[in-house]
């Protein structure tokens, strides 16, 4: 039989006779409408005090926020419902759900608990105060778990506010306390949720900006006193093994973590500024599968075309665009569609972003001497088919993967061009023979990123006569977003690129060899049938993909 919580309290010494008689006087007047145990906790107990007695009643251990997870290991679960019922999440192991409870006697919001997810429960103790608190760190408004965040560090002394070498001594300390460890984690997990793909940490004289890369649009999203600076750039510089005391000079670091649900891989990268360090984090999902060639936007017409060049047994391929247009992405889905038992893949990068089953991935390591010149040189010894070269940057690079063109290997690489009849330009300045270039290279692909419209909040508009003017095209519905909670507000949700495949034949093997002009082998190509940047891009808004300022935003108009 289950023992009073008044006479357990009354064991411990936290209460007396007259203390239980008055709350029960008081408990009747309210009709019962509060349980002893809560009118004595307002009238003299602390929290700690009933707890234990709770414990004791129920048989039931405490659990102490130190043990509160970082991230609760359950969506799609009500912020609301958790409040309302005091109740915690904390791990998941063998088919059982471990909670923690503020109030023991919620049975029936623990039985909801357990058909809602099929896990048996295990129950734990815990203030009340201690899980709303870590609740709204979870759930909460972002403004708020960011303003709590940080007035907890500045009251643990996490600010520095100068630069003497003085300070230096107690940067690690300082990158290890409580407050600043949540607030990063925050930051991290908060760009996670969001779909992130780079945050951008700024320093500048009166504050520090946090602004995330959403779908390749940046927006801020959080702001720091700028007297935390030091501190939350020690523990990011700690976290990706940097040497925490050198302010002055650029560093380059990579962090592997679990963060809002998933595996994270994050290259770190700092530069000093006159305010401070400036630090970039590129966030890679390691459990990412690999995208195909029409998940990143070919369509049947590019798709047969592109197979034509890539399953040619011997020549170089290039993908061209700006940093940050998908061209490593493209790399990896052209291999994954060429790979086979039969051939033998080598790549060599910088960095490995995904491990590929079936490929040699080589990484460049600068500081010891491999680089993507020297790499190749080797690489061509291994009796490879087919070899991947991150970026060909310059001509001994170039001319080493033009050789191995030539000597019967495929050779994928890329190059910062602005379309793709510009990257036949871009080798011979590097100089690359003219003859060199027309005998290897079989294929051109410029490409840019644009992003897609919301699913969720999209809408039909018929196209203005200005829309159709700009784009040349005969448009009469536009599709556009406007604004959800799928889409963060923004009416994208997710990217997808536009191409221009410039097949190398015969008729631009001759311009090649006479030197011909950029507009000319552009010109030449369209009459064979190249479509354009702009005109994928246009392909892809009459299907309701992505809207004209997108496609707009990343195209040149044709000369």
């Amino acid at each position: 039989m289950t023992r009073k919580i008044g006479q357990i309290l009354l064991g411990l010494g936290y209460v007396k006779e007259a203390d239980i008689e008055k709350a029960l006087e008081l408990q009747k007047s309210e009709a019962g409408k509060r349980r002893l145990g809560e009118i004595l906790r307002d009238m003299l107990l602390k929290e700690e005090e009933l707890l234990q007695a709770l414990s004791l009643q129920f048989n039931i251990p405490i659990i102490s926020e130190n043990e509160f997870p970082q991230a609760v290991p359950l969506e799609k679960i009500s912020f609301a419902f958790l409040k309302e019922n005091l109740i915690l999440p904390l791990s998941i192991s063998d088919k059982t759900l471990n909670i923690a409870v503020g109030d023991p006697l919620k049975n029936e919001a623990i039985a909801s608990l357990r058909t809602s997810f099929g896990y048996d429960i295990n129950i734990f103790l815990a203030k009340s105060s201690a899980i709303l608190g870590h609740l709204e760190l979870l759930y909460g408004s972002r403004e708020a778990v960011m303003l709590r965040l940080i007035e907890d560090a500045t009251e643990e002394g996490t600010v520095i506010t100068t630069g003497t070498t003085e300070d230096v001594g107690h940067l690690k300390d300082l990158a290890q306390e409580k407050g600043v460890i949540q607030l990063v984690n925050v930051i991290i997990e908060n760009a996670v949720k969001d779909r992130a793909s780079d945050i951008h940490i700024e320093p500048g004289e009166r504050n520090v900006r946090v602004r995330y890369r959403v779908d390749g649009i940046l927006y801020d999203k959080e702001q720091m006193p700028v007297a935390m600076q030091a501190a939350v750039s020690s523990r990011i510089k700690l976290l990706s093994q940097m040497n925490i005391a050198e302010r002055r000079l650029p560093q380059d670091g990579r962090i592997k973590s679990h963060f809002g649900g998933k595996d994270i891989d994050i290259r770190v990268s700092t530069i000093p500024t006159i305010y401070g360090e400036s630090i970039v984090m590129r966030l890679l999902d390691r459990e990412t599968s690999f995208i195909t060639l029409t998940e990143i936007g070919f369509d049947d017409m590019l798709i047969e075309r592109y197979e034509g060049i890539i399953h040619k047994p011997y020549g170089m391929i290039l993908i061209t665009g700006p940093t940050g247009s998908g061209k490593t992405t493209t790399l990896y889905a052209s291999l994954d569609r060429i790979n086979s038992s039969e051939k033998k893949i080598i790549t060599i990068e910088e960095p490995v972003e995904y491990l590929m089953p079936g490929i040699n991935q080589i990484q460049v390591r600068p500081k010891i001497g491999l680089t993507f010149a020297s790499g190749l040189r080797h690489i061509v010894r291994q009796d490879p088919d087919i070899i991947m070269v991150g970026e060909i940057r310059d001509l001994e690079t170039g001319g080493i993967a033009i050789h191995a063109a030539l000597t019967g290997h495929l050779i994928f690489s890329t190059l910062h061009t602005n379309d793709a009849p510009g990257a036949i330009a871009r080798l011979m300045d590097m100089g690359v023979e003219n003859y060199l270039v027309s005998s290897t290279l079989i294929g051109v692909m410029a490409q840019r990123l644009v992003r897609r419209v919301c699913p969720e909040c999209k809408e039909k508009h018929a196209a203005t006569a200005e829309v159709r003017a700009e784009l040349s095209e005969d448009i009469n519905i536009i599709w556009k977003g406007k604004g959800c909670g799928n889409c963060l507000g923004t009416g994208y949700r997710g990217r997808i690129a536009i191409f221009e495949l410039l097949v190398v034949d015969d008729e631009i093997r001759d311009l090649v060899m006479r030197r011909a002009t950029v507009r000319e082998i552009k010109d030449k190509a369209i009459s064979l049938g190249m479509r354009t940047l702009r005109q994928d891009g246009i392909e892809k808004i009459k299907k309701g993909i992505t809207t004209v300022d997108e496609v707009l935003r990343v195209t040149q108009l044709e000369l």
